[in-house]
């Protein structure tokens, strides 16, 4: 089964697709979807989408698995996060994907085996779990984190 891992923003979501076969992980791919800081809003969230589209018809995952929101003392930072993850949410479905959403502490726990793990140990730990992978950036490390998390849960 491939699992794509999903942590949306709207400057950079990151995007990580792993196969699970029984007990065993591997990776397949990751990326950055960034966008246009200087763009409309709008436009921001298209290109969005239209990217994410392109990853799943390129890769034919089966579900996804997306970060939950981060709620932070900035309404407006908060409000732009919560545009992109109506369009992944929303491009996930549409590609008929099942979609689970798991809390940022669920996913460093399954991860590094604390909730409270730093950005550095849940990185660290992708290199044990997922062995010879280039990571694309820390967002593509955060997404493949995630599709980790589901592929642990989905075993319980």
């Amino acid at each position: 089964m491939i699992i794509l891992g999903l942590d949306p923003s709207l400057s950079c979501t990151g995007w990580g697709l792993i196969r699970v076969e029984g007990s065993r992980i591997s990776h397949i791919a990751n990326g950055q979807i960034k966008t246009d800081a200087k763009a409309a809003l709008p436009d921001r969230l298209v290109h969005l989408d239209t990217a994410l589209a392109a990853v799943i018809a390129d890769h034919a995952p089966k579900c996804a698995a997306v970060e939950e929101v981060f709620v932070n003392d900035n309404p407006q930072s908060t409000l732009k996060l919560a545009h992109a993850r109506g369009v992944v949410l929303l491009g996930c479905a549409r590609g008929g994907l099942t979609v689970t959403q798991y809390a940022p502490r669920l996913v460093k726990k399954a991860i590094v085996g604390t909730g409270g793990a730093a950005k550095g140990q849940v990185q660290a730990m992708l290199g044990v779990l997922l062995p010879g992978t280039k990571v694309a950036g820390p967002d593509a490390a955060d997404a493949l984190a995630v599709a980790i998390c589901h592929a642990n849960h989905r075993r319980r």
